[in-house]
């Protein structure tokens, strides 16, 4: 009988790509990939009781760890709103992509 091999982790996807969050912090993207996108809660506020990111920051990174941390930001800006942050997030990560 063969042993049930491990699977790797399911990360949510959001338009075919995995979203995956430590606290604060979003990475969308896969590490294989040249480039990733990192997205920071800056500040939060409630609506109906409920914990809605207001302010995010925006990073797109190449995920090559010989380049130093601040040459590894391509593009970086701030929008308000989750939703805003993420749509221009997969912009700028589907150009970077095709560009390579």
């Amino acid at each position: 009988m063969k042993k049930e091999t491990e699977k790797a982790p399911q990360f949510p996807m959001y338009k075919g790509k995995p979203l995956v969050r430590c606290g604060n912090v979003l990475y969308y993207g896969s590490m294989t990939d040249p480039y990733v996108i990192r997205l920071e809660i800056k500040e939060k506020k409630k609506i109906k009781g409920l914990e809605v990111a207001d302010k995010v920051s925006i990073q797109l990174m190449r995920t090559d760890q010989t380049i130093r941390n601040r040459k590894q930001i391509i593009k970086a800006s701030e929008k308000d709103g989750l939703y805003r942050a993420i749509d221009l997030a997969d912009v700028w990560l589907g150009r970077a992509l095709t560009e390579t």
